[in-house]
């Protein structure tokens, strides 16, 4: 359930990029977009709001962290995705999984054990082969939308790793959290652009029943996303999450008449491989003790 639980939000934010861009045509721009769609998931959420309250006064610091990083991974990739070269800003922001090795060592004590590693360098791999444009040089961050992409990738990775560690939430806590901080951020820079009320008013009703939608499909992902990072260890969920990228390049061939290559269908492969082996991040009991030089006891 927790693997099925983070492969469904994969499923669901690559091939989110397809509303988000339909909309986009018809006037909705990407911030209000994402303000609506999180505004609505706290609504139809509203069941967990009782439960929330009462853990609010326990939540701590990791709760306001979970917030902000969670948030910011949202809207970061937003503006991102809307100023920048989409292939340059989804190499950025996969580079999670390496953040997620040092935050996860920081905050979790978590290690990989010898496989963990050449996992690791599988699934970066499979997305430096589907993603990486050589025309464009070196991937390092070279505008601002770059680097809100590479920013948006160390709040992904940083957020998942709270989510785990922050154990004394419920799914319904964390889950509201993320909506909550993508609400925080994206509202602010609305209001700075004006006329948000005039462009509210202005968006015919089916537009908002589609953005009432993608709330729907929100809400039951994230959820499904906050039961699997708090079930099981934080790397392996960042593996799973690259699955999305399979998704977005089978979704652009379907959607969007983009022909999928060789390289695509060679890095599909690399990150479903990593995806399946990623059981094998961590060392048993067992082997652990004895790659800490500790023999077991004889009785």
């Amino acid at each position: 359930m927790p693997i099925a639980g983070i492969l469904s939000g994969a499923l669901v934010w690559g091939l989110i990029w397809y509303p988000f861009r339909v909309l986009q045509e018809y006037g909705v721009s990407g911030p209000l977009a994402t303000l609506a769609i999180n505004l609505f998931a706290m609504l139809l959420g509203i069941f967990m709001l009782p439960r929330v309250w009462r853990e609010l006064p326990t939540a701590g610091w990791w709760a306001v962290l979970l917030v902000f990083s969670a948030g910011w991974a949202n809207f970061g990739y937003v503006l991102a995705m809307l100023q920048g070269e989409v292939m340059r800003v989804l190499l950025l922001f996969y580079l999670a999984p390496v953040w997620t090795i040092l935050f996860s060592f920081w905050i979790l004590s978590e290690r990989l054990n010898r496989y963990g590693y050449l996992i690791i360098a599988l699934s970066l791999g499979g997305a430096f082969i589907m993603l990486w444009e050589p025309e464009l040089g070196a991937p390092l961050p070279q505008t601002l939308s770059e680097w809100l992409g590479l920013s948006a990738g160390m709040g992904f990775a940083l957020s998942n790793v709270v989510a785990r560690r922050a154990e004394h939430l419920s799914v319904a806590a964390k889950s509201y959290s993320i909506w909550l901080g993508t609400a925080i951020l994206t509202a602010p820079l609305l209001s700075w652009q004006g006329g948000l009320t005039a462009v509210a008013l202005d968006t015919q009703v089916w537009l908002w029943l589609v953005l009432l939608l993608l709330g729907v499909v929100l809400c039951a992902s994230s959820f499904a996303v906050q039961y699997g990072v708090s079930k099981i260890p934080a790397n392996r969920a960042m593996l799973l999450f690259l699955f999305e990228l399979v998704v977005a390049a089978l979704a652009s061939y379907v959607l969007a008449d983009e022909a999928m290559g060789m390289r695509d269908w060679l890095g599909a492969m690399l990150i479903i491989s990593a995806s399946l082996l990623s059981g094998k991040l961590y060392a048993e009991p067992a082997e652990a003790q004895t790659l800490a030089g500790d023999s077991p006891k004889s009785e």
